[in-house]
């Protein structure tokens, strides 16, 4: 069995850092969503969060972000939250087809005799 290599570790700057601590800190912006398009882990951003808070991450603050990406941000958001729910829709109706199509087909004798000639 060959041995697992070792993952490559990614260094980020003190900029870089901050600069997604503060996107993740506006409104109606979720952690798990600046960091999906960050391309980091969702830990990493919240432990560069704690780390600002404690005030261990500093470095030169740039400005904050113009106002006109929280409102793409939340339109992405909506959008995958409908998404969601769209695929769990699909997913029941596609269970309710296959356990329709298993069940066995009933005999319509039983009809045919009661019904009036």
């Amino acid at each position: 069995m060959p041995k697992a290599r070792p993952r490559a570790v990614r260094k980020y700057s003190d900029e870089f850092k901050l600069t997604a601590v503060r996107l993740s800190q506006q409104a109606g912006v979720q952690v798990k969503t600046v960091a999906t398009a960050l391309e980091i882990h969702p830990f990493m951003l919240s432990k560069w969060r704690k780390d600002f808070r404690d005030g261990r991450l500093r470095g030169r603050s740039p400005k904050a972000p113009p106002p006109g990406p929280s409102r793409e941000i939340a339109a992405l958001q909506r959008l995958e939250r409908e998404h969601a729910q769209l695929r769990q829709e699909h997913e029941l109706l596609t269970k309710a087809i296959r356990f329709c199509s298993a069940r066995k087909p009933t005999s319509l004798r039983s009809l045919r005799r009661n019904a009036p000639a």
